[in-house]
């Protein structure tokens, strides 16, 4: 595929790259996606990861050995989601940026009480997570995530390319279009690094007291938040 830009000059609206773009690059491959991004923004992109696999972290570092790849460190992973971020670090050609929030846990809980995500799950993620990453990505015009449109209501009408208004820079969905199947087909093809609490009823993988196993056939989401209503933490809004 012939990509759209060579870089994104400064004057250039970035809006009219992310309109030509999702409707270009829309049924092309993952790789394809991500080659266009790095070509058009160059050190000015990054990846984030939550850990719950190497997927997207492999792609992207096939393209650009070294690329940054943010993941915010909440304080509250478990121990298997911090050993896989150290795993990828280990394993892959990438540049792992530990994303923290500004107060510790324990300041967290001073300043604010005990269980703030029992008692206000949103705000908690706002400042361990939404806060945190909105700092990280100051430098960059855009970033890539591995967000699928199966996932949930909110993600189905992910664009593999948008524009994000709330951080002003561009948002990357090389992953958009795939499947459960694809994704796992993927996994077992390349030998991808995969955070081992998915083989134990965690199929999505968030911060551990917010996080339960799910049964055979429920939602694989229903484990995040369970009986809040809540389904997202703001981190791909």
């Amino acid at each position: 595929m012939t990509l759209l830009f060579e870089s994104a000059p400064a004057a250039l609206d970035l809006t009219d790259i992310v309109e030509s773009a999702a409707d270009a690059l829309e049924e092309a491959s993952a790789e394809e996606i991500v080659r266009w991004s790095i070509a058009t923004f160059g050190d000015r992109i990054c990846v984030t990861s939550s850990m719950k696999d190497a997927v997207l972290v492999d792609i992207a570092s096939k393209v650009r050995p070294g690329i940054d790849v943010l993941f915010v460190d909440t304080g509250y992973h478990f121990a298997e989601t911090v050993g896989t971020r150290d795993a990828v670090e280990a394993v892959y050609p990438v540049n792992v940026v530990n994303v923290t929030p500004s107060r510790t846990v324990a300041e967290q809980e001073r300043d604010l009480g005990p269980r703030l995500n029992g008692r206000n799950p949103d705000l908690c993620c706002h400042l361990r997570k939404v806060e945190p990453l909105n700092r990280a990505l100051e430098p960059y015009l855009a970033w890539i995530t591995g967000i699928r449109r199966e996932e949930t209501s909110h993600r189905r009408g992910a664009r593999v390319v948008e524009w994000n208004a709330a951080r002003g820079k561009v948002k990357v969905n090389p992953l958009a279009r795939w499947t459960q199947t694809q994704l796992e087909g993927y996994i077992e093809e390349h030998g991808i690094l995969v955070n081992p609490l998915q083989y134990d009823g965690y199929p999505s993988i968030g911060c551990e007291p917010c996080t339960k196993q799910v049964a055979p056939g429920e939602d694989p989401r229903s484990g995040r938040w369970a009986g809040t209503g809540k389904t997202e933490c703001g981190i791909n809004i």
